[in-house]
Protein backbone atom coordinates (compact mmCIF):
# COMPACT_ATOMS: atom_id res chain seq x y z
CA UNK A 1 0.00 0.00 0.00
CA UNK A 2 1.46 3.06 -1.10
CA UNK A 3 -0.12 5.79 0.52
CA UNK A 4 -2.16 4.70 3.95
CA UNK A 5 -1.87 8.09 5.15
CA UNK A 6 -5.16 9.29 3.22
CA UNK A 7 -7.12 5.96 5.14
CA UNK A 8 -5.96 7.90 8.68
CA UNK A 9 -6.68 10.95 7.29
CA UNK A 10 -10.26 10.20 6.63
CA UNK A 11 -10.79 8.03 9.68
CA UNK A 12 -9.45 11.00 11.53
CA UNK A 13 -12.48 13.90 9.41
CA UNK A 14 -14.66 11.10 10.14
CA UNK A 15 -13.98 10.89 13.68
CA UNK A 16 -13.78 14.70 13.55
CA UNK A 17 -17.58 15.37 12.02
CA UNK A 18 -18.95 12.86 14.40
CA UNK A 19 -17.84 14.51 17.66
CA UNK A 20 -19.88 17.62 16.13
CA UNK A 21 -23.79 16.73 17.31
CA UNK A 22 -25.17 19.85 16.26
CA UNK A 23 -23.95 19.55 13.00
CA UNK A 24 -25.16 16.15 12.53
CA UNK A 25 -28.50 17.27 13.36
CA UNK A 26 -28.38 19.82 10.91
CA UNK A 27 -27.56 17.47 8.03
CA UNK A 28 -30.35 14.93 9.52
CA UNK A 29 -32.91 17.54 9.18
CA UNK A 30 -32.31 19.10 6.51
CA UNK A 31 -31.89 15.94 4.65
CA UNK A 32 -35.23 15.01 5.42
CA UNK A 33 -36.73 17.81 3.99
CA UNK A 34 -34.81 17.68 0.61
CA UNK A 35 -35.91 14.06 0.04
CA UNK A 36 -39.89 14.39 1.28
CA UNK A 37 -39.99 17.37 -1.30
CA UNK A 38 -38.25 14.90 -4.15
CA UNK A 39 -40.50 12.37 -3.44
CA UNK A 40 -43.69 14.70 -3.68
CA UNK A 41 -42.51 15.68 -7.14
CA UNK A 42 -42.18 12.24 -8.12
CA UNK A 43 -44.95 10.74 -6.86
CA UNK A 44 -46.58 9.63 -9.53
CA UNK A 45 -46.28 5.76 -10.92
CA UNK A 46 -43.56 5.56 -13.34
CA UNK A 47 -43.14 9.34 -13.76
CA UNK A 48 -39.70 9.19 -12.18
CA UNK A 49 -38.79 6.67 -14.82
CA UNK A 50 -39.58 7.92 -17.80
CA UNK A 51 -37.85 11.07 -17.36
CA UNK A 52 -34.95 9.58 -16.07
CA UNK A 53 -34.58 7.67 -19.31
CA UNK A 54 -34.99 10.18 -21.31
CA UNK A 55 -32.22 12.72 -19.56
CA UNK A 56 -29.69 9.45 -19.40
CA UNK A 57 -30.49 9.10 -23.41
CA UNK A 58 -29.84 12.40 -23.92
CA UNK A 59 -26.58 13.32 -21.81
CA UNK A 60 -25.61 9.38 -23.23
CA UNK A 61 -25.57 11.28 -26.54
CA UNK A 62 -23.57 13.86 -25.83
CA UNK A 63 -20.86 12.04 -24.37
CA UNK A 64 -20.68 9.61 -27.50
CA UNK A 65 -20.31 12.50 -29.70
CA UNK A 66 -18.62 14.53 -27.17
CA UNK A 67 -15.43 16.17 -29.42
CA UNK A 68 -17.91 16.43 -32.44
CA UNK A 69 -20.64 18.74 -29.91
CA UNK A 70 -17.92 20.63 -28.44
CA UNK A 71 -16.10 21.46 -31.83
CA UNK A 72 -19.91 22.45 -33.05
CA UNK A 73 -20.19 24.62 -29.60
CA UNK A 74 -16.99 26.64 -29.89
CA UNK A 75 -17.91 27.39 -33.22
CA UNK A 76 -21.40 28.98 -32.79
CA UNK A 77 -19.97 30.85 -29.82
CA UNK A 78 -17.64 32.13 -31.55
CA UNK A 79 -20.16 32.92 -33.95
CA UNK A 80 -22.10 34.63 -31.62
CA UNK A 81 -19.26 36.98 -30.28
CA UNK A 82 -18.19 34.40 -27.05
CA UNK A 83 -14.64 33.79 -27.00
CA UNK A 84 -13.62 29.71 -25.95
CA UNK A 85 -10.71 28.99 -24.17
CA UNK A 86 -9.53 25.52 -23.82
CA UNK A 87 -7.82 24.56 -20.26
CA UNK A 88 -5.95 20.68 -19.84
CA UNK A 89 -6.05 21.29 -15.71
CA UNK A 90 -6.57 23.44 -13.17
CA UNK A 91 -3.67 25.23 -13.26
CA UNK A 92 -4.18 26.60 -17.06
CA UNK A 93 -8.15 27.16 -16.16
CA UNK A 94 -6.37 29.52 -13.67
CA UNK A 95 -3.93 30.97 -15.44
CA UNK A 96 -6.39 32.25 -18.15
CA UNK A 97 -8.79 33.61 -16.15
CA UNK A 98 -6.26 35.50 -14.11
CA UNK A 99 -4.54 36.64 -17.46
CA UNK A 100 -8.40 37.67 -18.74
CA UNK A 101 -8.82 39.49 -15.94
CA UNK A 102 -5.60 41.20 -15.88
CA UNK A 103 -6.02 42.41 -19.27
CA UNK A 104 -9.46 43.58 -18.21
CA UNK A 105 -7.92 45.55 -15.37
CA UNK A 106 -9.97 44.00 -12.51
CA UNK A 107 -9.50 43.85 -9.47
CA UNK A 108 -12.63 43.12 -7.80
CA UNK A 109 -14.89 39.99 -9.16
CA UNK A 110 -18.77 38.90 -7.96
CA UNK A 111 -18.90 35.03 -8.27
CA UNK A 112 -21.74 33.09 -9.04
CA UNK A 113 -21.48 29.45 -8.04
CA UNK A 114 -19.59 27.25 -9.36
CA UNK A 115 -18.16 23.54 -8.48
CA UNK A 116 -15.83 23.53 -11.16
CA UNK A 117 -14.04 26.49 -9.69
CA UNK A 118 -14.01 24.98 -6.79
CA UNK A 119 -12.28 22.08 -8.60
CA UNK A 120 -9.66 24.24 -9.81
CA UNK A 121 -9.06 26.17 -6.29
CA UNK A 122 -9.92 29.49 -8.47
CA UNK A 123 -10.56 31.85 -5.19
CA UNK A 124 -7.11 30.84 -3.41
CA UNK A 125 -5.39 31.57 -7.27
CA UNK A 126 -7.46 35.15 -7.30
CA UNK A 127 -6.81 35.30 -4.23
CA UNK A 128 -3.06 34.93 -4.20
CA UNK A 129 -2.67 37.29 -7.55
CA UNK A 130 -4.57 40.38 -5.16
CA UNK A 131 -7.90 40.04 -6.66
CA UNK A 132 -10.95 40.20 -4.51
CA UNK A 133 -13.19 37.21 -5.21
CA UNK A 134 -16.85 37.68 -3.28
CA UNK A 135 -18.99 34.65 -3.90
CA UNK A 136 -22.51 35.97 -4.46
CA UNK A 137 -24.47 32.93 -3.58
CA UNK A 138 -25.72 32.90 -0.34
CA UNK A 139 -24.39 29.79 0.61
CA UNK A 140 -21.49 29.96 -0.77
CA UNK A 141 -20.77 33.69 0.97
CA UNK A 142 -21.65 31.95 4.10
CA UNK A 143 -18.80 29.57 3.72
CA UNK A 144 -16.35 31.97 2.67
CA UNK A 145 -17.09 34.14 5.75
CA UNK A 146 -16.54 31.30 7.73
CA UNK A 147 -13.14 29.93 5.77
CA UNK A 148 -14.48 26.45 5.31
CA UNK A 149 -14.85 24.13 1.68
CA UNK A 150 -18.59 23.49 0.76
CA UNK A 151 -20.22 20.71 2.23
CA UNK A 152 -22.65 20.25 -0.60
CA UNK A 153 -22.20 20.60 -4.20
CA UNK A 154 -26.21 22.53 -4.14
CA UNK A 155 -26.25 23.86 -0.94
CA UNK A 156 -22.52 24.32 -0.12
CA UNK A 157 -23.58 25.73 3.95
CA UNK A 158 -26.18 22.93 4.97
CA UNK A 159 -24.27 22.09 7.80
CA UNK A 160 -24.75 25.40 9.56
CA UNK A 161 -27.89 26.23 11.02
CA UNK A 162 -29.53 29.96 11.43
CA UNK A 163 -27.49 30.31 14.98
CA UNK A 164 -24.71 29.47 13.26
CA UNK A 165 -24.72 32.03 10.38
CA UNK A 166 -26.29 34.88 12.32
CA UNK A 167 -23.13 34.31 14.44
CA UNK A 168 -20.83 34.67 11.15
CA UNK A 169 -23.12 37.76 10.26
CA UNK A 170 -22.39 39.69 13.47
CA UNK A 171 -18.73 38.85 13.22
CA UNK A 172 -18.08 40.51 9.98
CA UNK A 173 -20.50 42.39 9.43
CA UNK A 174 -21.35 44.21 13.08
CA UNK A 175 -23.07 47.09 11.45
CA UNK A 176 -26.35 45.06 10.68
CA UNK A 177 -28.54 43.84 13.34
CA UNK A 178 -28.45 40.90 15.00
CA UNK A 179 -31.07 38.27 13.95
CA UNK A 180 -31.65 34.80 13.81
CA UNK A 181 -34.66 35.13 11.30
CA UNK A 182 -33.58 34.10 8.38
CA UNK A 183 -35.52 36.00 5.94
CA UNK A 184 -34.05 39.04 7.40
CA UNK A 185 -31.01 37.77 7.65
CA UNK A 186 -31.21 36.97 3.58
CA UNK A 187 -31.90 40.20 3.18
CA UNK A 188 -29.32 41.85 4.94
CA UNK A 189 -26.89 39.28 2.96
CA UNK A 190 -28.79 41.11 0.12
CA UNK A 191 -27.96 44.28 1.30
CA UNK A 192 -24.00 43.58 1.22
CA UNK A 193 -24.11 41.87 -1.98
CA UNK A 194 -26.42 44.72 -4.18
CA UNK A 195 -23.05 46.59 -2.98
CA UNK A 196 -20.50 44.23 -4.81
CA UNK A 197 -22.56 43.43 -7.50
CA UNK A 198 -22.90 47.36 -8.35
CA UNK A 199 -18.74 47.92 -8.29
CA UNK A 200 -17.51 44.50 -9.28
CA UNK A 201 -14.46 44.66 -12.32
CA UNK A 202 -15.75 40.77 -13.57
CA UNK A 203 -18.29 38.35 -12.96
CA UNK A 204 -17.20 34.33 -13.00
CA UNK A 205 -20.36 31.81 -13.29
CA UNK A 206 -20.45 28.14 -13.46
CA UNK A 207 -22.69 26.56 -16.53
CA UNK A 208 -25.35 23.84 -16.28
CA UNK A 209 -25.13 23.03 -19.67
CA UNK A 210 -24.10 24.39 -22.93
CA UNK A 211 -25.64 23.76 -25.90
CA UNK A 212 -24.22 23.05 -29.08
CA UNK A 213 -26.67 23.94 -31.86
CA UNK A 214 -26.99 27.44 -30.21
CA UNK A 215 -23.86 28.76 -28.83
CA UNK A 216 -26.02 29.01 -25.50
CA UNK A 217 -25.00 28.45 -21.92
CA UNK A 218 -27.56 27.59 -19.21
CA UNK A 219 -27.64 28.52 -15.61
CA UNK A 220 -30.09 27.79 -13.39
CA UNK A 221 -30.29 29.20 -9.64
CA UNK A 222 -32.65 30.51 -7.18
CA UNK A 223 -31.85 33.41 -5.37
CA UNK A 224 -30.77 36.04 -8.73
CA UNK A 225 -27.49 35.99 -8.15
CA UNK A 226 -26.54 33.92 -11.00
CA UNK A 227 -28.23 36.79 -13.32
CA UNK A 228 -26.26 39.83 -11.93
CA UNK A 229 -23.32 37.92 -11.70
CA UNK A 230 -23.39 37.41 -15.54
CA UNK A 231 -24.87 40.63 -16.53
CA UNK A 232 -23.95 43.56 -14.08
CA UNK A 233 -20.18 43.49 -14.78
CA UNK A 234 -19.37 44.73 -17.96
CA UNK A 235 -16.77 41.41 -17.58
CA UNK A 236 -18.39 37.87 -17.64
CA UNK A 237 -16.25 34.66 -17.76
CA UNK A 238 -18.01 31.39 -17.21
CA UNK A 239 -16.50 27.64 -16.38
CA UNK A 240 -17.29 24.60 -16.79
CA UNK A 241 -16.43 21.25 -17.78
CA UNK A 242 -16.20 19.65 -21.52
CA UNK A 243 -19.10 17.18 -20.20
CA UNK A 244 -21.33 19.44 -19.72
CA UNK A 245 -22.24 20.17 -23.76
CA UNK A 246 -25.90 18.56 -24.98
CA UNK A 247 -26.63 18.83 -28.79
CA UNK A 248 -29.90 21.12 -29.26
CA UNK A 249 -31.99 23.89 -27.20
CA UNK A 250 -35.07 21.22 -27.21
CA UNK A 251 -33.05 18.91 -24.58
CA UNK A 252 -32.78 21.42 -22.24
CA UNK A 253 -36.27 21.28 -20.68
CA UNK A 254 -36.49 17.37 -19.77
CA UNK A 255 -32.68 18.04 -17.88
CA UNK A 256 -34.00 21.64 -16.00
CA UNK A 257 -37.07 19.61 -15.29
CA UNK A 258 -35.25 16.51 -13.83
CA UNK A 259 -32.44 18.23 -12.48
CA UNK A 260 -34.16 20.43 -10.15
CA UNK A 261 -36.77 18.05 -8.92
CA UNK A 262 -33.98 16.10 -7.74
CA UNK A 263 -31.63 18.68 -6.56
CA UNK A 264 -34.45 20.25 -4.24
CA UNK A 265 -37.59 18.73 -5.12
CA UNK A 266 -38.76 22.13 -6.56
CA UNK A 267 -40.87 21.56 -9.46
CA UNK A 268 -38.43 24.21 -11.66
CA UNK A 269 -35.92 27.19 -10.31
CA UNK A 270 -36.69 30.51 -9.76
CA UNK A 271 -34.08 31.69 -12.62
CA UNK A 272 -33.37 29.79 -15.47
CA UNK A 273 -30.58 32.27 -17.60
CA UNK A 274 -29.61 31.63 -21.59
CA UNK A 275 -26.19 33.53 -22.48
CA UNK A 276 -25.77 33.43 -25.83
CA UNK A 277 -23.55 36.43 -26.74
CA UNK A 278 -22.30 39.67 -25.10
CA UNK A 279 -24.13 42.35 -24.73
CA UNK A 280 -25.38 44.42 -28.09
CA UNK A 281 -24.46 47.87 -29.01
CA UNK A 282 -27.85 48.77 -29.06
CA UNK A 283 -28.82 46.77 -25.59
CA UNK A 284 -28.56 49.30 -22.47
CA UNK A 285 -27.18 46.29 -19.84
CA UNK A 286 -25.09 42.97 -20.41
CA UNK A 287 -21.17 42.14 -20.31
CA UNK A 288 -19.19 43.62 -23.07
CA UNK A 289 -17.01 40.79 -23.20
CA UNK A 290 -18.06 36.71 -22.48
CA UNK A 291 -15.80 34.10 -22.24
CA UNK A 292 -16.58 30.65 -21.71
CA UNK A 293 -13.75 28.57 -20.33
CA UNK A 294 -13.96 24.66 -20.83
CA UNK A 295 -12.22 22.69 -18.34
CA UNK A 296 -10.70 19.07 -19.21
CA UNK A 297 -8.80 18.04 -15.91
CA UNK A 298 -8.85 14.57 -16.82
CA UNK A 299 -12.63 14.08 -18.42
CA UNK A 300 -10.74 12.69 -21.55
CA UNK A 301 -9.37 9.85 -19.83
CA UNK A 302 -12.55 9.27 -18.09
CA UNK A 303 -13.91 9.45 -20.94
CA UNK A 304 -12.20 6.32 -22.40
CA UNK A 305 -13.56 3.91 -20.01
CA UNK A 306 -16.67 2.78 -21.28
CA UNK A 307 -17.99 1.99 -18.12
CA UNK A 308 -16.44 4.84 -15.72
CA UNK A 309 -17.50 6.96 -18.34
CA UNK A 310 -20.84 7.00 -16.74
CA UNK A 311 -19.79 9.21 -14.43
CA UNK A 312 -19.80 11.57 -16.76
CA UNK A 313 -23.42 11.98 -17.54
CA UNK A 314 -23.81 13.72 -13.66
CA UNK A 315 -25.72 16.57 -13.82
CA UNK A 316 -24.42 17.82 -9.97
CA UNK A 317 -28.35 17.67 -8.85
CA UNK A 318 -27.05 15.77 -5.23
CA UNK A 319 -29.58 13.63 -5.35
CA UNK A 320 -26.97 11.02 -4.47
CA UNK A 321 -25.56 12.40 -1.69
CA UNK A 322 -29.20 13.32 0.09
CA UNK A 323 -30.24 9.95 -0.02
CA UNK A 324 -26.57 8.49 1.18
CA UNK A 325 -26.39 7.40 4.94
CA UNK A 326 -23.45 7.81 5.38
CA UNK A 327 -23.07 11.50 3.26
CA UNK A 328 -26.39 11.95 6.14
CA UNK A 329 -23.92 10.50 9.32
CA UNK A 330 -20.60 12.44 8.58
CA UNK A 331 -21.31 15.34 6.22
CA UNK A 332 -19.30 16.91 3.29
CA UNK A 333 -16.20 17.93 5.12
CA UNK A 334 -15.35 13.86 6.58
CA UNK A 335 -14.87 13.19 2.33
CA UNK A 336 -11.96 16.04 2.41
CA UNK A 337 -12.71 16.21 -1.65
CA UNK A 338 -14.46 19.05 -3.49
CA UNK A 339 -17.14 16.40 -4.59
CA UNK A 340 -18.52 14.54 -1.55
CA UNK A 341 -20.81 11.82 -1.13
CA UNK A 342 -21.39 8.65 -3.61
CA UNK A 343 -20.12 11.42 -6.34
CA UNK A 344 -17.35 12.18 -5.43
CA UNK A 345 -16.21 8.52 -4.23
CA UNK A 346 -16.61 8.06 -8.07
CA UNK A 347 -15.15 10.97 -9.74
CA UNK A 348 -12.75 12.07 -7.23
CA UNK A 349 -10.55 8.86 -7.46
CA UNK A 350 -10.32 8.98 -10.90
CA UNK A 351 -9.78 12.47 -11.46
CA UNK A 352 -7.05 12.34 -8.89
CA UNK A 353 -5.86 9.27 -8.49
CA UNK A 354 -6.43 6.10 -6.32
CA UNK A 355 -2.94 6.78 -4.11
CA UNK A 356 -4.98 10.56 -2.71
CA UNK A 357 -8.56 9.31 -3.13
CA UNK A 358 -9.06 5.47 -3.11
CA UNK A 359 -9.73 5.96 0.27
CA UNK A 360 -13.36 7.37 -0.07
CA UNK A 361 -14.21 4.30 -2.34
CA UNK A 362 -14.39 2.59 1.12
CA UNK A 363 -17.40 5.51 2.57
CA UNK A 364 -19.91 3.42 1.24
CA UNK A 365 -22.30 0.67 2.84
CA UNK A 366 -23.58 -0.33 -1.26
CA UNK A 367 -26.25 0.02 -0.21
CA UNK A 368 -28.02 1.38 -4.11
CA UNK A 369 -29.95 4.48 -2.70
CA UNK A 370 -27.58 6.90 -5.05
CA UNK A 371 -28.03 4.70 -7.88
CA UNK A 372 -31.54 4.07 -7.46
CA UNK A 373 -32.34 7.73 -7.48
CA UNK A 374 -29.73 9.25 -10.04
CA UNK A 375 -32.01 11.38 -12.12
CA UNK A 376 -29.04 10.10 -15.33
CA UNK A 377 -28.91 7.07 -14.42
CA UNK A 378 -25.72 6.24 -13.18
CA UNK A 379 -24.77 3.11 -12.00
CA UNK A 380 -23.18 4.48 -8.79
CA UNK A 381 -22.66 1.25 -6.37
CA UNK A 382 -21.36 -0.40 -9.07
CA UNK A 383 -18.69 1.99 -10.40
CA UNK A 384 -17.99 2.10 -6.80
CA UNK A 385 -17.30 -1.73 -6.40
CA UNK A 386 -15.15 -1.05 -9.82
CA UNK A 387 -12.96 1.34 -8.06
CA UNK A 388 -12.55 -0.49 -5.39
CA UNK A 389 -10.54 -3.92 -7.52
CA UNK A 390 -8.56 -1.31 -9.16
CA UNK A 391 -7.43 0.36 -6.37
CA UNK A 392 -5.68 -3.23 -5.38
CA UNK A 393 -5.34 -4.88 -8.99
CA UNK A 394 -2.29 -3.01 -10.06
CA UNK A 395 -2.04 -4.93 -13.29
CA UNK A 396 -5.41 -4.31 -14.29
CA UNK A 397 -5.89 -2.64 -17.54
CA UNK A 398 -7.46 0.81 -16.36
CA UNK A 399 -7.46 4.44 -17.42
CA UNK A 400 -7.61 5.19 -13.56
CA UNK A 401 -4.62 6.74 -12.14
CA UNK A 402 -2.53 4.46 -9.26
CA UNK A 403 -4.17 1.13 -9.95
CA UNK A 404 -3.35 -0.90 -7.37
CA UNK A 405 -2.06 1.62 -5.20
CA UNK A 406 -4.23 0.51 -2.61
CA UNK A 407 -3.01 -3.14 -2.78
CA UNK A 408 -1.65 -4.88 0.54
CA UNK A 409 0.44 -7.84 0.51
CA UNK A 410 -1.22 -9.41 3.76
CA UNK A 411 -4.82 -9.10 2.99
CA UNK A 412 -3.52 -10.20 -0.85
CA UNK A 413 -2.33 -13.60 0.25
CA UNK A 414 -5.23 -13.80 2.70
CA UNK A 415 -7.73 -13.89 0.33
CA UNK A 416 -5.42 -16.12 -2.00
CA UNK A 417 -5.56 -18.68 0.46
CA UNK A 418 -9.24 -18.30 0.69
CA UNK A 419 -9.65 -18.83 -3.11
CA UNK A 420 -7.66 -22.13 -3.06
CA UNK A 421 -9.21 -23.73 0.05
CA UNK A 422 -12.66 -23.01 -1.42
CA UNK A 423 -11.43 -24.43 -4.70
CA UNK A 424 -10.58 -27.35 -3.49
CA UNK A 425 -13.39 -29.21 -1.41
CA UNK A 426 -10.98 -31.47 -0.11
CA UNK A 427 -8.97 -28.68 1.38
CA UNK A 428 -11.88 -26.72 2.75
CA UNK A 429 -13.09 -30.00 4.89
CA UNK A 430 -9.75 -30.52 6.12
CA UNK A 431 -9.49 -26.80 6.92
CA UNK A 432 -12.63 -26.61 8.49
CA UNK A 433 -12.27 -29.70 10.72
CA UNK A 434 -8.74 -28.30 11.95
CA UNK A 435 -9.84 -25.05 12.97
CA UNK A 436 -13.18 -26.38 15.03
CA UNK A 437 -10.47 -28.01 17.07
CA UNK A 438 -7.74 -25.23 17.35
CA UNK A 439 -11.35 -22.61 17.87
CA UNK A 440 -9.51 -22.23 21.52
CA UNK A 441 -6.77 -20.65 19.99
CA UNK A 442 -8.74 -17.99 18.72
CA UNK A 443 -7.50 -14.63 19.65
CA UNK A 444 -9.82 -12.00 21.57
CA UNK A 445 -8.84 -9.31 19.24
CA UNK A 446 -8.57 -8.80 15.57
CA UNK A 447 -7.17 -5.20 15.37
CA UNK A 448 -9.71 -2.60 14.46
CA UNK A 449 -12.42 -4.79 13.01
CA UNK A 450 -13.36 -5.92 16.52
CA UNK A 451 -13.49 -2.59 17.69
CA UNK A 452 -17.27 -2.59 17.59
CA UNK A 453 -17.90 -6.37 16.65
CA UNK A 454 -17.25 -9.70 18.32
CA UNK A 455 -14.68 -12.16 17.28
CA UNK A 456 -15.63 -14.65 15.37
CA UNK A 457 -15.08 -18.17 16.63
CA UNK A 458 -15.27 -21.53 14.81
CA UNK A 459 -17.78 -23.99 15.59
CA UNK A 460 -17.40 -26.76 17.89
CA UNK A 461 -18.49 -29.40 14.88
CA UNK A 462 -18.34 -28.97 10.88
CA UNK A 463 -22.10 -28.95 9.05
CA UNK A 464 -20.69 -32.08 7.64
CA UNK A 465 -20.25 -33.65 11.68
CA UNK A 466 -24.04 -32.30 12.52
CA UNK A 467 -25.31 -33.68 9.65
CA UNK A 468 -23.87 -37.48 10.02
CA UNK A 469 -24.72 -37.04 13.97
CA UNK A 470 -27.95 -36.31 13.03
CA UNK A 471 -27.94 -39.39 10.31
CA UNK A 472 -28.43 -37.81 7.11
CA UNK A 473 -26.73 -39.06 4.45
CA UNK A 474 -24.61 -37.57 2.27
CA UNK A 475 -27.09 -37.63 -0.73
CA UNK A 476 -30.37 -37.67 0.20
CA UNK A 477 -32.65 -40.92 -0.98
CA UNK A 478 -34.87 -39.87 -4.41
CA UNK A 479 -39.10 -39.52 -3.35
CA UNK A 480 -41.66 -41.35 -4.96
CA UNK A 481 -42.86 -38.46 -7.29
CA UNK A 482 -46.73 -40.21 -6.66
CA UNK A 483 -46.20 -38.90 -3.18
CA UNK A 484 -45.52 -35.51 -4.29
CA UNK A 485 -47.61 -33.32 -2.54
CA UNK A 486 -50.54 -32.04 -5.31
CA UNK A 487 -51.28 -28.55 -6.22
CA UNK A 488 -53.19 -26.47 -3.86
CA UNK A 489 -56.05 -23.98 -5.45
CA UNK A 490 -56.06 -20.52 -3.58
CA UNK A 491 -59.90 -21.75 -2.71
CA UNK A 492 -58.68 -25.04 -0.73
CA UNK A 493 -58.70 -25.27 3.06
CA UNK A 494 -55.68 -24.20 4.65
CA UNK A 495 -54.81 -27.06 6.88
CA UNK A 496 -54.70 -26.58 10.33
CA UNK A 497 -51.20 -27.56 11.77
CA UNK A 498 -50.34 -27.98 15.82
CA UNK A 499 -47.42 -27.27 16.99
CA UNK A 500 -45.87 -30.31 18.51
CA UNK A 501 -42.81 -32.31 18.86
CA UNK A 502 -42.09 -34.65 15.51
CA UNK A 503 -41.84 -38.39 16.03
CA UNK A 504 -39.28 -38.78 13.27
CA UNK A 505 -37.69 -36.80 10.63
CA UNK A 506 -40.18 -37.38 7.73
CA UNK A 507 -42.62 -36.51 9.96
CA UNK A 508 -41.44 -33.64 10.74
CA UNK A 509 -40.33 -32.76 6.96
CA UNK A 510 -44.31 -33.72 6.30
CA UNK A 511 -44.92 -30.99 9.03
CA UNK A 512 -42.62 -28.40 7.56
CA UNK A 513 -44.07 -28.43 4.10
CA UNK A 514 -47.93 -28.19 5.84
CA UNK A 515 -47.06 -25.09 7.61
CA UNK A 516 -45.08 -23.74 4.19
CA UNK A 517 -48.32 -25.05 2.50
CA UNK A 518 -50.53 -22.81 4.85
CA UNK A 519 -48.84 -19.47 4.35
CA UNK A 520 -47.64 -19.81 0.78
CA UNK A 521 -49.85 -22.46 -0.49
CA UNK A 522 -47.71 -24.47 -2.37
CA UNK A 523 -44.34 -26.51 -1.53
CA UNK A 524 -42.64 -29.82 -3.66
CA UNK A 525 -40.48 -31.87 -2.03
CA UNK A 526 -37.51 -32.75 -4.92
CA UNK A 527 -33.60 -34.11 -5.12
CA UNK A 528 -30.94 -34.39 -6.86
CA UNK A 529 -32.70 -34.51 -10.66
CA UNK A 530 -36.28 -35.21 -9.88
CA UNK A 531 -36.78 -31.58 -10.39
CA UNK A 532 -36.36 -32.11 -14.06
CA UNK A 533 -38.59 -34.76 -14.18
CA UNK A 534 -41.19 -32.66 -12.48
CA UNK A 535 -40.67 -29.51 -14.34
CA UNK A 536 -41.46 -31.46 -17.66
CA UNK A 537 -44.76 -32.59 -16.35
CA UNK A 538 -46.11 -29.58 -14.37
CA UNK A 539 -45.03 -26.89 -16.92
CA UNK A 540 -47.95 -28.61 -19.67
CA UNK A 541 -50.00 -29.26 -16.32
CA UNK A 542 -50.20 -25.24 -16.27
CA UNK A 543 -50.93 -24.50 -19.60
CA UNK A 544 -47.11 -23.41 -19.99
CA UNK A 545 -45.52 -24.92 -23.49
Amino acid sequence: MKDPGHYQALKARVRRELDKPQVRRNFRQAMDGIRARRAEQFAEPGYFEALRERARAIRQKALDRLPELLDRLERQLERNGIRVHHAADAAEANALILDLLRRAGARSVIKGKSMVSEETALNEALDDAGIQVIESDLGEYIIQLAHEPPSHIVAPAIHKNRREVAELFREHHPELEYTEDIDRLTGNARQVLRERFACADAGISGVNFAVAETGTLVLVENEGNGRLSTTAPPLHIAITGIEKVVESLDEIPPLLEILTKSATGQPITTYVNFISRPRQPDELDGPREVHLVLLDNGRSRIREDEALAETLRCIRCGACINHCPVYVQVGGHAYGSVYPGPIGSVLEPQRLGLTEMGSLTSACTLCGACGDVCPVGIPLPELINRLRAEAVEPDHVTHVPDAGALRRPGEALVWQLWKTLYGHPGLYRGFTWLATRLSGLTPSRLGPWTRYRSVPRPAARTLHELARAEGIPARARKSDPAKLPAHRGVDDPIPQVQRRTCGNREECIDRFIARQQAVRGEVHRLHDGDWLDWLAKELPRRGVK
